[in-house]
């Protein structure tokens, strides 16, 4: 499995497939039968209540966590579980829900390290910089600063990422996602902690990957206004459990989904 495989999927079909899966740690459950796929090419959200299993989810699709029972289908082949490794070689890239950035670092220099899997050289070459390893680097650099022009992150590419507003330090995690070229991008709620003119902003830039870059994206985010301007399909967890899944408008009017989010139990 490579990451030519996930490219040559057709746009429509299903790029990954998750099926049955259980997740349990001791005695809690995580995640119960859940069972739903991922199209190459739309925007997927995931949504649900606090603790309803969203980002344990993500968690399993790039093999942080290994599912109790079930399968993941990635680009046409079962497999029981993923392993990170495996998951960023075949094109999936990630960011995380509290910001995992190197605060010490520029802008430019967090955007490198996405680069990481994608040297081709050994340690000592990359250490004398020379001959291959130089224009390697070269070809990395070349890559990033196309993502930070494409981010509109050039006024701060020098910038240490600890100094920078919360928004944009979102961004930066976003452009480091980015420099792995992904085929799928993994996002644990992109716009958590941001106020409207940022996630206006986050949205612009979410639908431009997806729309020019082509890039598959599953999303988590609890801005119900954001999941249903930008996403394609949604599916819906609570306690663990798939309770909804469908178009934006399916789920607007989904009463298990309603009940969901407004705590309600029963009609009387």
């Amino acid at each position: 499995m490579s990451l030519k495989d996930l490219k040559d999927i057709p746009y429509g079909k299903t790029a990954i497939e998750l099926k049955n899966i259980f997740l349990a740690f001791g005695g809690v459950k995580a995640l119960t039968d859940v069972s739903f796929e991922v199209k190459k090419g739309e925007v997927f959200a995931i949504i649900g209540p606090n603790g309803a299993g969203k980002s344990s989810m993500l968690n399993v699709i790039n093999g942080f966590y290994k599912p109790t029972s079930g399968t993941i289908n990635f680009a046409g082949t079962d497999r029981g579980e993923m392993e990170p490794e495996f998951a960023a070689k075949s094109g999936i890239a990630r960011t995380f829900q509290n910001i995992a950035l190197f605060k010490g670092m520029s802008t430019l220099d967090n955007l490198m390290t996405g680069r990481l899997l994608k040297q081709k050289q050994n340690f000592l070459m990359q250490a004398l910089y020379f001959g291959p390893a130089e224009k390697e680097e070269e070809e990395h650099r070349e890559k990033v600063e196309r993502v930070i022009d494409f981010l509109d992150l050039q006024s701060i590419r020098r910038t240490p990422v600890g100094s920078l507003p919360y928004g944009l330090q979102k961004r930066v995690e976003l452009g480091r996602a980015l420099a792995m070229e992904p085929e799928i991008l993994l996002l644990d709620e992109p716009m958590a902690g941001m106020n409207v003119e940022e996630k206006q902003d986050m949205s612009r830039f979410v639908l431009t990957v997806n729309n020019e870059l082509k890039t598959t994206i599953v999303l988590i985010e609890h801005d119900m206004g954001v999941v249903m301007d930008i996403s394609d399909r949604i599916v819906v967890l609570d306690y663990g459990k798939k309770i909804g899944s469908g178009l934006p408008n399916e789920i607007r009017s989904n009463k298990a989904v309603i009940d969901a989010y407004l705590g309600v139990a029963d009609d009387d």
